[in-house]
Order: structure tokens, then C-alpha cells, then sequence
């Protein structure tokens, strides 16, 4: 960021009415960062940018610390986009070629990273995702999805033949992956209802080649996870004999590490601290393993703040990465195939999502890569505070707070607060960049996100709190949060608003229907309204997520009746807004528009957008420019001037 001095004295002006470099034309500009991969030369680096709703491949030839090359688009007529499920999982690189995902084909793509056009490997059927390709070179493997089945297919590199099955019978896959020396296969599954942090099973097999020269497994075995421990992300060794995984068997996301030969597991990371992540989308990485097979380097998350660590595999010891200690979230790690360099990306609470590239060896740290122009200077934007609070029961919750950030204003009185509520609900808030902290923030607003009972990165009993309690710690976290910040003097509680986005919006919906005076208003992004139409009408990875959420139909129809706030609506007095995309397939539409009808028959003061060809989540520079010019007037109609 550029840094600017800071003003020696501040203009007062009124809370929520600060003018903000943070513009909603600003955040429509800004690129999704998602996706790092080295070529296995280690000399390339592709990453994957979110351009409005356009995703685009970008390499760089990196050489080596001292040098490399300007970065260029790989694929300007092809949109990338994996979509089994939530998506993720979108490309790899090897060999010199990078291996894609073309949005809304399904299709996996292979494309010549020194220039040439890129042409198709498999068939036009079904949805691909998480390709990786085989240390010789020869053969893709993938996850894959056609009529609700999934299992993991193998194409050759070329796509000369027809894809076949390596491995089915489980409703769900993720992380496919090789050993080095090319005789091992791992894999991760799991089944209904089990969500993949309830309980997976980590999967090696042998691999083995038929007569026509293909790929084949040899009988597989489960060596970790199980239907009440989640195993992720497995990772072998350069030289083949050991796998890396993460698992929670203890109470914790552990990362563990398995010998193939001896059949011994050990422990590398200690309880209290997270190495695991919600696998919402495919391909989430929290750590990479080094070309040597010596280390692993490794973000570990307390209390919502990310750390790099860099982790002996012989000893377990750990050293933290402190020349990257302004990074606080970080994902994508990756490791070169060659030399002692990793790229990830990561922001900070001050610091917009960069691409970042670290050389152990010398100690340079280089941006390739920024979401933003990060034109404002850090002094302008709000800091992160983990905070903690007593909840129903005598129990912790546990949130992030922004507080009201300005280099040229300052408010009179306690400011007004937004308490944000993440989706999910098995989700989590870190703390790193948050383009809605800082968009209100710096308008003057206090901005409290509540990664409430239920939510992941504080251990596994956490985590299972909001089990059958969803609609109801969620609400009581969010209120016994926003009560203790106005006990604490830092906010104003007259003036107070909730809001979130699917699950994140049924809090919202719930609470402004069984605490209907607790907030001054809400806004809902495709909130759930309708349990019954989500079990009914949602995609399949979380078709069977309410029997833990709620309970199994019809045995619990009660509760699902109670904690859909569509039979309830009459009971919201408090202002709403509600936004919605006309294509989302997770909370489809009518959802929104039940709850509008029934602000519109009882006279509860709303907005309603609905946005044309956006999903469950705005991409469209337009949308998002909308949304945040939308959202800003309704606080001011209905908050700030009330």
C-alpha cells in the first residue's frame, strides 16, 4: 500500500456518512485471485484471475530469484471455471502445458504454456475438476460429476482415448493425487450425509498399468479418516515413501504424516492450532511440500489469523515464516518442484489478496500478482481485533471486530455497527482482507463478524456445536456479541444491523423473526428461508447437509418448520433488504421472493434486487457496483438517518 502522512488533525463528521476511498466502483474493479501452480520445470508460475464473471489463466516465467518475465494471459477466449459442486479445483500445470476447466463446458482443456491454441481432452459430458497430471506426463486424472454420480476418471494427456474410471462408489471425491515415483495413488471420499469436515476417508492404492499401457488401481485401502474424522488433503514425498495429510482425530486439523513401507502415522503439528480448512470447493491447500521432501511449509490458524510455518517432517519442529508475518490469511500454497520457493496467496486486514512468491533459500519475498491497485494508504483502512465473548450457557463465541477507520474523520458518540454473519454455516471468517469490513469501516461504521458456535478453525467440538442448534447459536452469538461490544462502550446498540449471505442470510431472516427488536435492520444476500425447499431443491453436495444441521425427514419436519422464517415472516418489523441472483441453483430464487411477498403483505419496509445471470454470489462488475451503492443507501435510509 502507499503510505501517506496522516493528517495533524481530523474533521468530525457523522458515523456512517465518511466519505471512503473504498467506492463500490473500486471493489467492482477489483480481480479474484484463485488458484496458484508451479510448471514442473519450476521456472513458470500460472495463477488463475477472476476478471467480472470471466476467469483467466495468467503465467509468468519466473526463473530464477534474480530474474524472470512480465506476466501475460494464457487463455483470452476461454473462460476458466471448474463446477462440480461449489467449484475450485480449476487447473494444474505440467510438463509445460497448463490443464483447465472451460466454464460451462466441463471439459478439461490443455493448452501449451509457450503459445499455441488450447484444445479439449475429454468428452463434453458431465462437470471436471482438480486435474493432476502423472509424474511421466502421460495421463490426467480428475474428479468428475455426470447425473448426480462422481468418481475419479483418468484421460490420457493427449486425449486421444476415452476417459476411464479409476475409482467409484462413494457420492463424493477430492484431491486426486500421484506419488513422484509414479507407483501410489491417493484420493479422498466421503458419503451422504456426511459433509467432508463431518468425516472422510483418506485412500492409497497401488497403481498399475493394463495391457493397453492405462492406468489401473490396485486394490486400495483407507489409511486415515473415518465417519467421524476428517482427513484432507494428501500430499506425498518427492521420494514417494511418505504421505502428508490433515486430520482431526484428535480435536484438531492435525497435520499428520503416513510411512508407506512401516504403516506408522505421526503427528507433525500440535493440538490448539488449525491445519485444516472446510473443503467447500475442491483442491483447498493449507500446506505444500518441498522439492527435497525435507519440509513442509504450512499456514496454521489461531483465532482466525493465519500463520506460515515452516515444518522439519523428520523432527516435527517448526519455524514461523516471520518475514511474511503481514500475511493473516493465506491459501493456495504451492511449492516449486525445483529450489526452495512457494507462492500462495494472501492479504492481511490492511493488505488486498496478492499472489506472493518466497525464496527460503534467499529470503526474497516478490508480489507477482495484486487484486487491486492498492491505491489506499494503510493509515485510511481498519485494523482486526480477535475478540471472544460469553454466550448462552456460559460457553465462548468468537468474532473479528473493525473498528470505525478514517485518516481525515473522526464521529462524535459510540459509532453504529454491522455484525456480519459468514455462510456455510461451516465456515469461518479470517483475517485477512475483507472488502465489506473496510467498505463500511471506512464510512464509519464498527464492524463485528461473528464466526459463531458451529463455525470451523477453533477444533472440532466447536465446529459440532451448531449440530440440530443451526437457528439458534448462530442468533445467540450474533446477539450476546453485539451486547457485549455496547457494554464495552465501542458501539452504538440503538443502531445496529445484521447481515449476511445464504446461511449467513437465514441467521439473518431467523433472527429478525425470533428476535425481532434486536437489530435496527438487516440485509439478506440469498438467505436461506425455506428448509424444506432447501432440502428439496438444492444441489447435491448439500442435499443431505440438514440431517445434521436440523434432522432427518420426515422425523424432524417440525423443526424445519420453525426454523424457516418463510412461516414466520409476519413476525419482521425491522427494516430488510434482500438481494438475490436469478440463476442460483443453491438457494434458488423463490426463496427471496417468498419472504418479499410477505414483507409486502404485512408493510415491512424493504428492497429487493434481483440480479440477471448471477449465482450464489455476485462476479458481474455491474452487480457488484449495484450491490454496494444499494446496500449503502438502505443504511442510510434506515440506520443512519432514521
Amino acid at each position: 500500500m502507499t503510505t501517506q502522512p496522516t493528517l495533524a488533525a481530523k474533521q468530525t463528521a457523522p458515523f456512517g456518512l465518511w466519505p471512503s476511498p473504498i467506492t463500490p466502483g473500486s471493489l467492482a474493479e477489483g480481480k479474484r485471485l484463485d488458484g496458484v501452480c508451479f510448471d514442473s520445470d519450476g521456472r513458470t508460475l500460472v495463477w488463475l484471475e477472476g476478471r467480472s464473471g470471466k476467469g483467466v489463466l495468467v503465467a509468468q516465467n519466473i526463473g530464477d530469484a534474480a530474474g524472470g518475465d512480465s506476466p501475460r494471459d494464457l487463455t483470452a477466449e476461454l473462460s476458466v471455471r471448474a463446477e462440480v459442486g461449489y467449484g475450485g479445483g480449476d487447473f494444474t500445470v505440467h510438463g509445460g502445458y497448463a490443464y483447465f476447466v472451460v466454464h460451462k463446458t466441463g471439459r478439461i482443456f490443455r493448452q501449451p504454456l509457450a503459445g499455441g491454441a488450447a484444445r479439449p481432452i475429454t468428452p463434453a459430458f458431465g462437470s471436471a475438476s482438480s486435474p493432476v497430471v502423472s509424474p511421466d506426463g502421460r495421463f490426467v486424472a480428475y474428479v468428475h460429476n455426470y447425473e448426480d454420480r462422481d468418481c475419479v476418471a483418468v484421460v490420457d494427456a493427449a486425449g486421444e482415448s476415452w476417459p476411464q474410471i479409476l475409482t467409484a462408489g462413494h457420492d463424493f471425491y477430492m484431491q486426486p493425487r500421484f506419488s513422484p515415483d509414479g507407483r501410489h495413488f491417493a484420493w479422498i471420499a466421503w458419503d451422504h450425509p456426511n459433509m467432508p469436515w463431518d468425516g472422510t476417508l483418506l485412500y492409497l492404492a497401488p497403481l498399475e498399468y493394463d495391457a493397453r499401457g492405462l492406468p489401473r488401481l490396485g486394490p486400495p485401502r483407507v489409511v486415515a479418516g473415518g465417519a467421524d474424522i476428517s482427513a484432507f488433503q494428501p500430499e506425498f514425498t518427492a521420494d514417494g515413501q511418505q504421505l502428508l495429510y490433515v486430520s482431526d482425530e484428535s480435536g484438531w486439523g492435525r497435520l499428520s504424516i503416513y510411512d508407506l513401507a512401516g504403516g506408522k502415522h505421526r503427528p507433525l503439528t500440535p493440538e490448539g492450532v488449525e491445519y485444516a480448512a472446510p473443503a467447500w470447493v475442491q483442491d483447498v491447500r493449507t500446506y505444500a511440500v518441498s522439492a527435497d521432501g525435507r519440509y513442509a511449509v504450512a499456514a496454521g490458524n489461531q483465532r482466525g489469523f493465519q500463520q506460515l510455518r515452516r515444518i522439519d517432517l523428520a523432527s516435527g519442529d517448526s519455524q514461523p515464516a516471520s518475514e511474511l508475518s503481514d500475511y493473516s490469511e493465506i491459501s493456495c500454497l504451492a511449492a516449486s518442484p525445483s529450489g526452495d520457493r512457494i507462492a500462495f496467496i494472501a492479504s492481511g486486514p490492511t493488505l488486498p489478496p496478492r499472489v506472493v512468491l518466497h525464496d527460503f533459500s534467499s529470503g526474497e519475498t516478490r508480489v507477482v500478482a495484486r487484486s487491486t491497485g492498492e491505491t489506499v494508504c494503510r493509515e485510511a483502512l481498519a485494523p482486526c481485533e480477535p475478540l471472544s465473548w460469553t454466550t448462552a450457557g456460559g460457553e465462548t463465541a468468537y468474532g473479528l471486530f473493525y473498528p470505525p477507520s478514517s485518516d481525515r474523520y473522526s464521529g462524535n458518540g459510540r459509532p453504529p455497527l454491522i455484525a456480519l454473519i459468514h455462510g456455510g454455516p461451516t465456515s469461518q471468517v479470517k483475517a485477512g482482507w475483507r472488502a465489506d469490513a473496510q467498505f463500511f469501516a471506512t464510512r464509519g461504521y464498527a464492524v463485528l463478524y461473528v464466526n459463531y458456535r458451529g463455525s470451523t478453525g477453533y477444533g472440532r467440538d466447536y465446529m459440532l456445536r451448531l449440530r440440530g442448534n443451526w437457528g439458534v447459536c448462530d442468533i445467540e452469538d450474533a446477539v450476546r456479541g453485539v451486547e457485549h461490544l455496547a457494554a464495552a462502550g465501542r458501539i452504538d446498540r440503538s443502531r445496529t444491523v445484521i447481515m449476511g449471505g445464504s446461511a449467513g442470510g437465514f441467521t439473518v431472516l431467523q433472527t429478525m423473526v425470533e428476535r425481532p427488536e434486536a437489530f435496527t435492520a438487516g440485509i439478506s444476500l440469498y438467505g436461506v428461508a425455506n428448509q424444506f425447499g432447501l432440502a428439496a431443491d438444492t444441489h447435491k453436495f448439500e442435499s443431505r447437509y440438514l440431517d445434521t444441521m436440523l434432522g432427518p425427514l420426515p422425523e424432524a419436519a417440525a423443526l424445519y418448520r420453525e426454523r424457516s422464517p418463510v412461516f414466520h415472516a409476519a413476525k419482521i418489523r425491522r427494516p430488510l433488504a434482500v438481494f438475490q441472483g436469478s440463476i442460483d441453483t443453491v438457494v434458488p430464487q423463490d426463496q427471496s421472493d417468498q419472504i418479499v411477498a410477505a414483507l409486502k403483505h404485512n408493510g415491512t419496509p424493504h428492497i429487493y434486487h434481483v440480479y440477471e445471470g448471477e449465482g450464489h454470489g455476485w462476479r458481474k462488475r455491474e452487480t457488484i457496483e449495484h450491490f454496494y451503492k444499494a446496500v449503502d443507501g438502505f443504511l442510510r435510509t434506515y440506520v443512519i438517518f432514521a
